[in-house]
């Protein structure tokens, strides 16, 4: 190994899963536990006290600093330092995985670079309801931030016209209050009042709920940040306190 390879350190990107402790994958708990700094939004952190020891350096941030936060932690990386960066849920799906390789592309960082993927929202929400993503789906953040809102406008008409059961990451905040009523919109177009939609608040923490809804009478229901929003297509059905989207197993073989 030459002086380079000696100095430069690597960087796991964690997900975390949607928090419950015993949903954490074992490679991610390690990438955890073996970590010299762990950095993550504080909110994350406290998720995951136990895979972290007194002898760990912790670096936590606030909402909104995920640039200075990925940053921060690929420079640590590249002083020498074994860096885990942790993210709830899966870090490939609206989180930091794609931050951290463009500052890698940006800065021409050589440490070395591990995603290890996490119990993504849609999972365990999916898993929750019941069986809601058995055929086709799509998922559509309504965060408007990064986005436009007219592109976000033309994913979800696409969705709808299509057919795909459609899971709503990020549906509604303290500021952004009117994207999920026009998604609703968006949908009503295309689909029957009574679609079934599964509206999962907390997934797996000790605050968690569950709604089963329909199109028509969704927004009757407390939504916000924690809230991942499932709307059915055509042929999904609710059966007792589960969502269920058929793939279709019965119309080729009969049961």
């Amino acid at each position: 190994m030459n002086t380079t390879d000696q100095q430069t350190g690597s960087l796991a990107v964690v997900g975390t899963g949607p928090g419950a402790v015993d949903l954490i994958t074992p490679r991610a708990r390690q990438a955890i536990e073996q970590a010299e700094v762990v950095v993550g939004y504080k909110t994350y952190l406290d998720l995951v006290t136990d895979c972290i020891s007194p002898g760990q350096q912790v670096i936590s941030s606030a909402m909104m600093q995920e640039i200075d936060r990925c940053r921060k932690a690929l420079n640590l990386a590249d002083d020498g330092s074994r860096v885990a960066l942790v993210c709830g849920g899966d870090p490939g799906i609206y989180a930091m995985a794609g931050l951290v390789y463009e500052l890698v592309r940006e800065t021409g960082s050589k440490s070395r670079v591990e995603i290890i993927p996490g119990i993504a929202a849609l999972n365990s929400c999916s898993a929750i309801l019941g069986a809601p993503l058995m055929h086709d789906f799509a998922a559509v953040s309504l965060s408007d931030l990064m986005t436009p809102w007219e592109i976000i406008e033309k994913r979800l008409q696409a969705a709808a016209m299509a057919d795909f059961v459609t899971v709503i990451y990020n549906p509604k905040s303290r500021k952004r209050t009117t994207q999920i009523i026009r998604a609703r919109e968006i949908m009503l177009a295309y689909r029957r009042p009574d679609t079934p939609v599964g509206i999962v608040t907390g997934a797996t923490r000790p605050h968690e709920t569950v709604n089963l809804t329909s199109l028509h009478s969704m927004l009757d229901t407390e939504i916000g940040m924690q809230s991942t929003v499932i709307i059915g297509n055509s042929q999904t059905f609710v059966f007792g306190d589960t969502m269920i989207t058929p793939r279709g197993y019965t119309d080729k073989y009969g049961l």
